[in-house]
């Protein structure tokens, strides 16, 4: 298998944090991809129309676009050790996930405002992307004691990587201050092998 690649994107790290929890490490060969909304990536559009990373580009040429959906197939390599297979459990890892990547989605949303010469940026926008951030810690920190007692699965790895993201982009938001339990359980999170060989690097 074949992966398009970047060490900064977040969607493709929890990607990657999948293949080594699952020891998928030696059957997954990265493509460095650079992809951005104002110069598409010629050969990342030939595997993928939509131009965007992670693409899992699979031994019998089918080819997968997005995160999730390219975890899950990683999963059920390793017989479903990171999706539950049904019940409470499967539906509580879905939407902490969904949470996590909802996060994520506003974040690369707030970067690409800021990111912009201050004049053409939106305050409205750039309030609504912080409100949303403290609203999305606000509901992992009333989770956050359940979700350390529950086994690792899909669900970690959304909140990690998104609140991941959150310190490697956004380093002076301080998310930590009024969240300790979320704080603590990240501190554990990072300490996987997983997470530690799939740092973000901007380069």
């Amino acid at each position: 298998m074949k992966l398009h690649w970047s060490s900064r994107s977040p969607y493709v790290r929890k990607v990657m944090i999948c293949v080594h929890e699952l020891g998928l490490e030696d059957q997954v060969a990265r493509i460095p991809s650079v992809v951005s909304l104002s110069q598409p990536n010629a050969a990342v559009m030939r595997d993928n129309p939509l131009g965007r990373i992670p693409t899992l580009i699979l031994d019998d040429g089918r080819v997968f676009h997005e995160s999730l959906l390219i975890c899950d197939y990683l999963n059920s390599l390793r017989a479903g050790r990171l999706f539950p297979d049904k019940g409470e459990a499967r539906w509580n890892a879905l939407q902490r996930h969904a949470l996590g990547n909802g996060l994520l989605d506003a974040l690369l949303l707030w970067r690409s405002e800021v990111g912009k010469p201050a004049a053409r940026q939106t305050p409205e926008w750039l309030a609504t992307f912080a409100l949303k951030t403290r609203n999305a810690l606000d509901a992992m920190e009333a989770d956050a004691e359940a979700l350390a007692a529950t086994p690792f699965d899909i669900g970690h790895v959304g909140i990690g990587t998104a609140l991941a993201y959150l310190d490697f982009r956004f380093g002076d938001f301080g998310w930590r201050s009024g969240h300790p339990r979320t704080d603590a359980w990240m501190q554990q999170f990072s300490q996987r092998e997983s997470v530690r060989k799939t740092a973000f690097i901007d380069a």
